[in-house]
């Protein structure tokens, strides 16, 4: 209520100080009464429209804050970056109008609204080409930023890793961290927690159980493990994917993203944010076999061709056994053929050795019987 009389008042000082103004402008070529006479008709023009507008300030002040609630809204709709790539560009605008300006200046007449129309041309170039080049501008401050740090000052710059859904849901990036080969802090962005409690709270048995599995590995994650973790509460109103919004907050951090879903892995590589992918991980450290080498498997099942049969390593990987069916629940030693990489994983083809014998019963039939 302060600040609305304040307003008030001031909006009546302004509008009786026009009246006054005015008044002044016509006094010199008014030729009727008195001098005095014409003070005091001056000082009652400022009055009357002061009072004008006093009574008019409440519907003026009332469209001012719509005004300013609107552009806060589409404000808000704006992207942070989007905001601090079009102001930067605003300002050079600005400089490079003024730097005009005053050359415009001393043109006769039409010199100051040279001006004012390169500052209004320039100011939205700028704005716009700042806006669409934000990237570019982020880019170069990222850039400055990494050589202040490297000029010695003892700053260090923070590597962020964004966990997404299915990493956290997935629950062997818990171990991967315990490991140590996770550096910088680990960065949990809030659309991700509420898409967990999402998850959480569905009313599929199956789908519960995966939102508490993931929300019980960061609480795991942020209490027992010695590794930053920072909550990133910054929303992207604008964009209606998960997957979107975590590129974007990537491009914004400068931070890589860990996850074990293809399709946002492509994405993220297209738009040039680093990725890491635990299922390449995964792979990686499988052992390496070479056709030739001597393995131990238990034959655990029979494969899908006759007389086949399947085992597997402690990581999974599994192991087909030509004419391996025979050998059923035993441990054998066979003999790698080959090897064979899919987009599940690794398969790898092998046979029994020749010295080996199937368990079975068989029954000798005595001579002269």
């Amino acid at each position: 209520m302060m600040v609305f009389n304040a307003l008030r008042v001031l909006i009546m000082i302004a509008v009786g100080y026009t009246g006054f103004s005015v008044g002044m402008l016509v006094l010199p070529f008014w030729n009727g009464p008195e001098p005095t006479v014409k003070w005091s008709l001056v000082i009652l023009l400022a009055i009357v429209a002061g009072l004008i507008g006093y009574s008019i300030a409440p519907p003026i002040i009332s469209g001012l804050i719509q005004l300013a609630r609107k552009f806060e809204a589409a404000l808000n709709k704006i992207p942070a970056h989007d905001i601090i790539g079009g102001a930067v560009g605003l300002i050079l605008g600005l400089i490079i109008a003024n730097l005009f300006g005053v050359s415009f200046y001393r043109f006769p007449i039409v010199g100051p609204y040279l001006s004012i129309l390169a500052s209004l041309v320039l100011g939205y170039l700028g704005w716009s080409v700042g806006t669409k080049k934000r990237d570019d501008l982020l880019s170069v401050v990222s850039n400055w930023r990494s050589g202040k740090d490297k000029s010695g000052k003892g700053e260090t710059k923070v590597l962020y890793k964004i966990l997404d859904t299915s990493v956290i849901i997935d629950g062997r990036i818990a171990d991967i961290c315990k490991s140590g080969f996770i550096d910088g802090t680990l960065l949990i962005p809030g659309f991700v927690l509420e898409e967990l409690r999402h998850i959480a709270d569905s009313s599929d048995l199956l789908k519960r159980n995966r939102g508490r599995r993931g929300l019980d590995i960061l609480n795991r994650i942020q209490k027992e493990l010695d590794i930053k973790v920072k909550i990133h509460e910054q929303d992207f109103d604008d964009i209606q994917e998960v997957d979107s919004k975590l590129v974007r907050l990537a491009q914004l951090v400068n931070g890589d993203i860990l996850t074990n879903d293809y399709n946002l892995n492509k994405v993220a590589e297209l738009q040039g944010i680093k990725v890491l992918n635990i299922n390449e991980l995964a792979n990686a450290v499988k052992p390496v076999v070479l056709p030739g080498e001597e393995m131990v498997v238990q034959v655990i099942k029979d494969g899908k061709e006759a007389g086949q049969g399947i085992g597997y390593l402690d990581d999974g990987t599994m192991i087909v056994v030509e004419n391996g069916r025979r050998y059923i629940g035993q441990t054998i030693s066979v003999l790698v053929t080959s090897v064979l990489q899919t987009a599940a994983g690794r398969m790898i083809f092998a046979k029994p050795k020749l010295a080996q014998k199937p368990n079975h019963l068989s029954l000798e039939v005595p001579s002269g019987v």
